[in-house]
């Protein structure tokens, strides 16, 4: 059986539908903002129309591997700010923000919640489940239309594991941790090295590296070991050493034969 290719998967991933969509003109913003992101190569995250600074509309985008660099922003402000302007979904004076999902980010599709597992996350339901609303644990994968949580705020004698179905969500977020930000750092490094090798700016890396870079541990980030200082060279013993070697008639070539 053939394996898919990056750029098949990464097609896959933009094409994948968002679990939650907002209404009114946060909506008719994602009309217009979604075919141009996804042109680009860009996924939605989320659309958040406040009124900050008169009004205020902010595009939560990100790549398909989940990353996003202040380059990638800047360039969809610029591709996205003529269409918006043509399209004028929102109808008044505002201001176009774009920013990436954030270490604590909002969880908006399926592959999000595959991703993150092991993440601490907190989920709001627009359905109650059990009778509750509000869900804080450990996300331990997807199972079917379903999302596995193990809760850290129950008692001695309740079930941690929880399963929550999908489109009954109404948000969920990352919770900030050390591990997590571990892994963002990871990513973020990843993402820039993978920029430099693919513009040219970079050698690609052998491919026993690509399999260490693989095999890195998620909640790990690498940190190679510190060169050694050289001994500076302009010390007495070097001019000392300099001068006997200039009075003997020895040049630094033949030094050693």
């Amino acid at each position: 059986m053939t394996e898919p290719t990056d750029v098949a998967v990464d097609a896959e991933l933009l094409a994948e539908p968002r679990l939650v969509v907002e209404p009114g003109v946060a909506a008719r913003v994602s009309t217009v903002a979604t075919p141009v992101l996804q042109g680009m190569g860009y996924r939605l995250v989320r659309i958040k129309v406040s009124g900050d600074a008169g009004c205020t509309v902010q595009i939560m985008a990100e790549r398909p591997d989940g990353t996003m660099l202040i380059e990638d922003c800047e360039a969809i402000s610029k591709a996205l700010s003529p269409v918006m302007d043509i399209a004028d979904p929102v109808q008044r004076a505002y201001r176009l923000e774009i920013s990436s999902p954030g270490i604590d980010r909002p969880l908006v599709r399926r592959t999000d919640f595959e991703r993150y597992a092991g993440h601490l996350v907190k989920i709001e339901m627009a359905v109650a489940h059990d009778g509750r609303k509000r869900f804080r644990g450990k996300l331990n994968g997807v199972e079917g239309d379903g999302i596995k949580i193990i809760r850290d705020d129950v008692r001695a004698d309740q079930d941690p594991d929880v399963l929550l179905t999908m489109e009954d969500i109404a948000s969920a977020n990352l919770v900030l941790t050390d591990e997590l930000i571990a892994e963002s750092m990871r990513r973020g490094k990843s993402a820039a090295r993978d920029i430099k090798e693919d513009m040219g700016l970079a050698p690609p890396p052998p491919e026993h590296a690509k399999k260490a870079r693989a095999e890195l541990p998620i909640s790990k980030s690498f940190k190679p070991k510190p060169k050694p200082k050289a001994a500076p060279k302009n010390t007495k013993e070097h001019r000392l050493a300099a001068e006997k070697k200039k009075r003997a008639g020895i040049s630094d070539h033949h030094e050693g034969d």
